[in-house]
């Protein structure tokens, strides 16, 4: 079978939140009603975002296949890891999945969370108590931590006494993105929070960044020193860069396939004319150009 990528088919990043997903889904959802939708496999497609919503909307699900998702892209050949099964067991009870009722979607959805009837017996109390939602406990990195993947001491509530947990967060976490650490009793879920950075913002995979240039360097062009999450490059800045001006670096941004780009934003720095010779540096300009920054403005 293939593997899915279920953000792909609501049309949202890995970092989306509960609301963005929810949103996204009644989008998709009005589009391929089989009811209203003229679309091409209205009904196919319809039924396939019932199932990525199903997933990513439930923090558990969504956890499990986030933990998957790392290793796979959207169509490549899939077959769970030969642990899956142990460490995110399928089985409720008698009846249904640990994930709850599942009829209707695909094979690649039964094969992460149960296709049916789970064990009966003594072990299905046991697979009910696993399926109890783990506490979510927030876990704050810098977005070049989140680049480069970093390790963290992370306090979690073990079943109503604080345990101290070292954990490995990846290369390339999103906001929002949750890491699945233990399975059963000791499962716990961490949500990954993106502090703010002074030089990097992230929109996504891509990342912007701000960079100062002096207005002879903007007019006359330069080559400038950039620092990127991967280490600093030369930029060539054009002879007459404009304020608010982008400059993209393809590839500089966070790791995936495809990883994304880094952005730089031009803004222009005016020196103070503090001293008689800024002064009288200003005055000269004044005198020698023949420009009026307000041309054709209202």
């Amino acid at each position: 079978m293939k593997f899915k990528d279920y953000y792909e088919t609501l049309g949202v990043s890995r970092g989306a939140d509960a609301e963005e997903i929810k949103r996204a889904y009644r989008k998709q959802a009005r589009k391929y009603h089989p009811d209203v939708s003229k679309e091409r496999n209205a009904e196919d497609k319809f039924k396939d975002v019932q199932e990525a919503y199903e997933v990513l909307r439930d923090a558990d699900k969504r956890a499990a296949y986030d933990q998957l998702g790392r290793d796979f892209r959207s169509g490549q050949q899939f077959r769970p890891p030969p642990d899956w099964e142990q460490r995110f067991s399928h089985g409720g009870g008698a009846g249904g999945s640990r994930f709850g009722d599942i009829n209707g979607f695909s094979d690649f959805f039964s094969s992460l969370f149960g296709a049916g009837a789970g064990p009966s017996g003594p072990s299905a109390s046991r697979f009910a108590h696993e399926a109890a939602e783990p506490e979510i406990t927030e876990v704050e990195v810098s977005i070049p931590e989140a680049y480069a993947g970093t390790r963290r001491r992370v306090t979690v509530n073990d079943h109503g006494h604080a345990r101290l947990l070292e954990v490995q967060v990846p290369a390339g976490v999103a906001e929002g993105q949750a890491l699945r650490i233990g399975s059963g009793r000791n499962a716990y879920l961490l949500r990954i929070k993106l502090s703010p950075h002074p030089v990097y913002s992230l929109d996504g995979k891509d990342v912007h960044v701000e960079l100062p240039l002096a207005p002879w360097e903007a007019a006359l062009g330069a080559k400038i020193p950039v620092p990127t999450l991967g280490g600093t490059v030369e930029v060539t800045i054009p002879a007459g860069a404009q304020a608010g001006q982008k400059l993209r670096l393809r590839g500089r941004g966070f790791p995936g396939t495809p990883a994304g780009d880094q952005f730089v934003v031009l803004k222009i720095v005016t020196p103070a004319a503090d001293t008689p010779q800024a002064k009288q540096a200003y005055e000269r300009m004044r005198r020698d150009f023949n420009f009026d920054p307000r041309a054709g403005w209202p």
